[in-house]
């Protein structure tokens, strides 16, 4: 997929949702969908999911939709989930241990590849069969594993020096789910997760409503 050719973010966004929505349709055997489904389903208008839709390439017949299951492939490929991405996670406490079970980072073909924590307590030991590191051996099995993706999982004291270490080891991407703002090199992927964040909106969308 070429820049031009790429979707924005905010389209993207609304992929990951239509995957979610025809992942469903397609276990319960709905074997097709068209865009007034998917615009039904989420809220949204059917212009905006056909343009959506459209970065995919030409996949759909009018008056008759699209396969679904061609649409998934179609769209974990724009999403770039159609591949295996090696993922490092720093911090072994009760948020990493939380995330290494979810089993839908694996569905997703996002494999944990090590797990690194600086408390000597916590080195040896193991979090869901995976080994907590040193700290200090992260560039080394950065470059072993050739992990791609970093998962920030530590108090926001410490999140700046563990993105500066992983920007160091040569990490393309970031989860962040320290509350602090990062400051990283121009160019580096970053998401950042702030569940204060999210549930600060949740209250004032339920005042705002209720007013």
């Amino acid at each position: 997929m070429t820049d031009e050719s790429r979707p924005p973010r905010a389209t993207a966004a609304r992929l990951s949702l239509y995957l979610r929505c025809l992942e469903g349709w397609l276990r319960a055997g709905q074997q097709s969908a068209s865009s007034h489904d998917l615009a039904q389903a989420l809220l949204l208008g059917d212009a905006q999911v056909r343009k959506d839709l459209a970065y995919l390439g030409g996949l759909g017949r009018r008056g008759v939709g699209y396969k679904t299951a061609t649409l998934i492939a179609a769209i974990h490929k724009a999403l770039g989930i159609d591949r295996e991405w090696p993922v490092v996670v720093l911090g072994a406490g009760n948020l990493a241990r939380a995330l290494l079970r979810y089993r839908g980072f694996k569905d997703r073909g996002f494999r944990i590849v090590g797990l690194f924590d600086s408390d000597p307590h916590l080195i040896g030991q193991k979090v869901d069969g995976q080994e907590v590191f040193p700290a200090s051996e992260l560039r080394r099995r950065v470059a072993e594993t050739k992990a791609e993706f970093g998962v920030i999982a530590v108090p926001s004291e410490s999140a700046q020096e563990v993105a500066d270490t992983l920007v160091k080891a040569g990490i393309r991407g970031i989860l962040n789910f320290a509350p602090a703002l990062l400051r990283l090199p121009k160019g580096l992927a970053v998401v950042n997760v702030d569940l204060t964040i999210q549930l600060e909106q949740l209250a004032f969308q339920v005042l705002a409503g209720a007013e």
